[in-house]
């Protein structure tokens, strides 16, 4: 059998003295889509963070395509094609469109920076219409599409994205919902998708996680978690705990 391309082992990260991830396990396979979700402040951007280096586990082991990336400063996991939409988007406000989709461009691929571009306006036409624009003049749904065509700019072989419908219309949730879907199926692209809209999450992804006061408390297909009676209490009928 195949090694999972992200594998998460009794991993602890800790703030201080406050302990947010309490020995998390769990993997993301080549070419899935595997979303965890949870109430806010259950841990998920915490492990999302650690995955990418910052804060550092404190105990336990990450291992990406058979790296042990668990002690690796950011940058060197960034260079292994690990590459992350943050919660909050986090665009630069004052650099135009293009700017910021340059800002993303690995430097190992800068030869194919124009084809790299003309995939992510492809992917979201509304970027291609704003690209002299300013990012911090955008609205919340486009900066949603910069932010996560910039990750697409490092040609990614893991695409991690945190929350990308917070705080955005249900019309635009369902456009980046179904932007996610099109890179999985025609590009192969793993991507691993934190959110708190449990029902667009798991009906978008192959297999998905809860998570609980920094523990996962339970795994399954998104099909068998959607009709799962704890989870439909908790998450997709206005309940917020397990």
């Amino acid at each position: 059998m195949t090694s999972p391309l992200l594998h998460v082992s009794a991993v602890e990260t800790f703030y201080g003295n406050i302990q947010a991830l309490k020995g998390v396990n769990l993997e993301v396979n080549r070419g899935e889509i595997v979303s965890l979700i949870g109430a806010n402040g259950a841990g998920k951007s915490t492990l999302m963070m650690t995955i990418c280096g910052s804060p550092q586990a404190r105990a336990g082991a990450i291992v990406f395509e058979g790296h042990n990336i668990t002690r690796m400063p950011m940058h060197e996991i960034a260079r292994l094609r690990i590459a992350q939409s943050p919660e909050g988007r986090r665009i630069f406000p004052g650099m135009t469109v293009i700017e910021n989709l340059q800002m993303g461009a690995s430097l190992d691929n800068l030869k194919f920076f124009k084809q790299d571009v003309e995939k992510v306006f492809a992917m979201f036409p509304r970027l291609k219409e704003r690209q002299a624009q300013r990012g911090g003049t955008l609205s919340g749904g486009e900066q949603q599409m910069l932010s996560i065509g910039r990750a697409l700019m490092a040609r990614p072989k893991l695409l991690l994205l945190d929350e990308p419908s917070l705080g955005l219309a249900p019309l635009v949730v369902k456009g980046i919902f179904e932007a996610i879907k099109k890179l999985n199926e025609e590009e192969g692209l793993t991507v691993f998708l934190v959110e708190q809209n449990a029902f667009g999450a798991l009906k978008l992804s192959d297999r998905g996680y809860v998570m609980v006061n920094g523990r996962v408390t339970m795994s399954g297909s998104g099909k068998d978690l959607l009709a799962n009676p704890e989870v439909r209490a908790a998450y997709l009928e206005g309940g917020h705990h397990l």
